[in-house]
C-alpha cells in the first residue's frame, strides 16, 4: 500500500480568505461516549481496500464546540421545517377534514410502505415570499421520494390548505423541479391532485414562460413517452388549465366529491349563461359514466390510496443503470460524529477523510493521486453498496512542494490550485469512462490566484476541471457543506452543472464570494458614488453601512434562502448524510441511458 505524504497539524503560513460568522444559540450539548483508536491508515485483512479510520479525539474542546454549533443549527432547521409542515395552519386542515378529505401530509402518509419514511424535497419552497398574500409554506405542494408497494416513486401532492391549492410561481417551478428530477432518474411518478389552479393575482408569473405552469403538462406528455409511468389521483378540485395534468397521465382516479373540468359552474355561467351544478358538470360519477375521463372512480380518500397501491404493485420494472452495486456495509463510525468533526468557521481546519468516513460503506475510501493537489480529495468509496468517485474540498492545510522548482510551500485547505484542478479534471474523466457516478462534497473558497498561480496556468486548470464536470454522462450528486464560493461553486457541480440531486447542511453559504468580503466591495462602491455625487460619510456611517450590506448579504447566503429558490433540492442533517445520498443513487439507478462521453477541447 503507498503511504501518503504527511498531514501536518501546524503551519505557519495563514490564508487571507473570506470570512462568515453563523450566530448560534446554544441549546443542546450532546456528549459522545465512543472511544476511537487507531491509525489514519491500515490494510483491511478481509479485503483489497484501504479503510479510513479515525483517530479523531471527541473530548477535545473544538469537538464539543463544533458539536454545540451544528446542533443548534439543526434544531433550527428542523424546528422551520416542522412550522411549514402545518401547511396553512389548524383552521385550514380542520376545513379540509369537515370535507371529508385528507390533508396532503395523511394522504402521503397513507400512501408510503408501512414503517417507510418520505424523503421531502423542497420543503423550503418559497421560504418568506408572497408575504402580501399571507405566504405559501412549502409553496402549497410536497414533492419527495418514497416506497409504495416496494417501488420507489417521486410524489407530488397539492396542498389544499394552502390557498386552496393554488399555484403561485414557486409552485409551479417546484412542480418541475420534481417532474425534471423523475425524468433524468425514470422515477415513476404519482401526483395526488386538490387545488384551484393558477393564483390569479400572480398570473403574468405562473403561465407564459417556459418554467411556468404550461410546462407542468409538456413534462407529462414527454415522461409518458419516454416510458415512466404516472398515476393520477384527482383529490379534490382540479380546475382550468390544471385540468390537463391528469389526463396527461396513464392512469386517472377521482374521488366523488371532487371536481374536474376546463371552467367551474360560476364560470360557465358567466361565460355562456348555462346554469350546471358541479357535479353535473365535472364529478366523479360523470366523468366515468359519460365523459370517459377517467380510470378508477373511488368512494374516498382511503379507497383512492388503496387503488394506488394496487396499480403501482402491478407495474413492470425495466433494467436499471450499468453501475456496480452489492449489497451495502453500514459506515464505520456514527454520522452524527460529523457534528464534532465539521466546522462552519472558515478559519479553522478539520480533515475531510474523517468526515468521509463516517459516510461511506465500511469507511473504505480508494484515494486517488493520494500526494498530489491534496486540496481536493479525488477517490472510489461505495455507498449504500453503490460505486461513486467522491470529489471534496479538503479543509486541512498541506505542505508540498512548488511545480518546477521543488521549493517547500504550504497550500490552503479549501483553495483549489492548479494540480487539484488538474487531478480532479483526471479522476472525473475516469469516472466517466468506468461507468462511475459522481459525488461532490462542497467547502471550497475558490481557485488559488496570484502570480505564482496565473503562471501555473490557473485558469487552463480550471477550465479543465470546468470542462469534465459540465460533460459528465454519470450520474453527479451535490452537497454543500460549508463555503461554496465564486468558481468553486461551479468546479464542484453547482445547480448550473446539472446535478442530479443538490443538497445542503444547515451550515453551507454559497455565493460570488464571503459577507465581509462582498460587503467591503459594495460599501467601497457606494461610498465613491456618494462622494461623485458631493456627499462626505463618516467613519460611522461607514460602519453601519457595511453592516447593514453584510447582514442583506450573509442573509442571502443562507441554505434557507437558496432552498426557498430551488437552488438547492433538500437541508439536509449532517448525520443524515449518507442516507440523503443512498435516496438519490436509488434514484439514479433507475435509469438505464448513459450517453457516450466527450468532452470536446481541453485547454491542456
Amino acid at each position: 500500500m503507498h503511504q501518503k505524504a504527511p498531514r501536518h497539524r501546524k503551519t505557519e503560513c495563514k490564508i487571507a480568505q473570506t470570512t462568515y460568522t453563523v450566530a448560534a444559540r446554544i441549546t443542546l450539548e450532546i456528549f459522545v461516549t465512543l472511544e476511537m483508536t487507531g491509525s489514519r491508515l491500515h490494510q483491511s485483512g478481509a479485503k483489497d481496500t484501504e479503510v479510513t479510520e479515525s483517530n479523531v479525539d471527541q473530548k477535545a474542546t473544538e469537538f464539543e464546540r463544533n458539536t454545540r454549533r451544528m446542533v443548534d443549527l439543526v434544531s433550527e432547521i428542523k424546528n422551520d421545517e416542522e412550522v411549514i409542515r402545518q401547511g396553512g395552519g389548524a383552521k385550514s386542515i380542520e376545513a379540509q377534514h369537515k370535507k371529508g378529505r385528507l390533508t396532503a401530509r395523511e394522504r402521503i402518509a397513507k400512501l408510503l410502505d408501512p414503517g417507510k419514511p418520505f424523503f421531502e424535497l423542497s420543503i423550503y419552497a418559497a421560504h418568506e415570499m408572497y408575504t402580501e398574500w399571507g405566504g405559501a409554506p412549502a409553496a402549497g405542494t410536497l414533492t419527495g421520494l418514497a416506497r409504495v408497494a416496494g417501488r420507489l416513486v417521486m410524489i407530488i401532492a397539492n396542498d389544499a390548505t394552502v390557498k386552496a391549492g393554488a399555484f403561485f410561481p414557486m409552485t409551479a417551478k417546484k412542480v418541475i423541479r420534481a417532474q425534471n428530477i423523475a425524468i433524468e432518474n425514470r422515477i415513476p411518478t404519482i401526483y395526488l391532485v386538490d387545488s384551484a389552479g393558477v393564483f390569479l393575482p400572480l398570473q403574468e408569473d405562473v403561465f407564459p414562460d417556459t418554467d411556468d405552469f404550461g410546462r407542468v403538462f409538456r413534462n407529462n406528455a414527454v415522461m409518458s413517452a419516454m416510458g415512466i409511468p404516472q398515476i393520477t389521483a384527482i383529490m379534490g378540485m382540479c380546475v382550468a388549465g390544471g385540468a390537463y395534468l391528469p389526463v396527461m397521465c396513464d392512469h386517472i382516479l377521482m374521488t366523488e366529491g371532487s371536481g374536474l373540468f376546463l371552467a367551474g359552474p360560476a364560470l360557465v355561467q358567466a361565460a355562456i349563461g348555462q346554469k350546471v351544478s358541479a357535479e353535473d358538470l365535472g364529478g366523479a360519477k360523470m366523468h366515468a359514466q359519460i365523459s370517459g375521463t377517467i380510470d378508477f372512480r373511488e368512494a374516498d380518500d382511503e379507497a383512492c390510496i388503496k387503488r394506488i397501491r394496487a396499480l403501482v404493485d402491478k407495474m413492470g420494472r425495466k433494467p436499471g443503470a450499468p453501475f456496480s452495486h452489492i449489497p451495502e456495509e453500514p459506515a464505520a463510525h456514527p454520522g452524527d460524529e460529523i457534528y464534532g468533526i465539521f466546522s462552519s468557521d472558515p478559519a479553522k481546519q478539520y480533515d475531510m477523510h474523517d468526515v468521509l468516513t463516517r459516510i461511506v460503506d465500511g469507511g473504505a475510501f480508494e484515494e486517488y493521486r493520494a500526494e498530489y493537489g491534496q486540496t481536493l480529495l479525488c477517490g472510489y468509496a461505495r455507498i449504500g453498496g453503490f460505486a461513486v468517485g467522491i470529489v471534496a474540498n479538503q479543509k486541512k492545510h498541506v505542505q508540498t512542494r512548488a511545480p518546477g522548482t521543488g521549493e517547500r510551500r504550504v497550500e490552503f485547505g479549501g483553495v483549489i490550485y492548479t494540480e487539484s484542478a488538474q487531478k480532479a479534471a483526471r479522476f472525473i474523466m475516469d469516472c466517466n469512462q468506468n461507468l462511475v457516478p459522481l459525488i461532490f462534497l462542497h467547502d471550497v473558497n475558490g481557485f488559488m490566484v496570484g502570480k505564482e498561480a496565473e503562471w501555473s496556468g490557473i485558469i487552463r486548470a480550471g477550465a479543465q476541471m470546468v470542462n469534465a464536470v459540465a460533460n459528465s454522462v454519470v450520474p453527479k450528486i451535490a452537497v454543500i457543506c460549508g463555503g461554496s464560493f465564486g468558481a468553486g461553486h461551479y468546479a464542484m457541480c453547482g445547480k448550473a452543472y446539472d446535478p442530479r440531486f443538490i443538497f445542503a447542511w444547515p451550515s453551507a453559504r454559497y455565493a460570488v464570494m464571503g459577507g465581509d468580503a462582498a460587503a467591503g466591495t459594495l460599501v467601497e462602491i457606494k461610498v465613491k458614488q456618494l462622494e461623485r455625487e458631493g456627499k462626505k460619510l463618516t467613519e460611522k456611517d461607514k460602519k453601519e453601512l457595511h453592516e447593514s450590506v453584510r447582514k442583506t448579504y450573509e442573509h442571502q447566503t443562507d441554505p434557507r434562502y437558496a432552498a426557498a429558490r430551488l437552488w438547492v433540492d433538500a437541508i439536509i442533517d449532517p448525520a443524515q448524510t449518507r442516507e440523503a445520498l443512498i435516496w438519490a443513487l436509488e434514484a439514479a439507478a433507475l435509469n438505464p441511458e448513459v450517453r457516450e462521453f466527450k468532452t470536446g477541447v481541453l485547454q491542456t
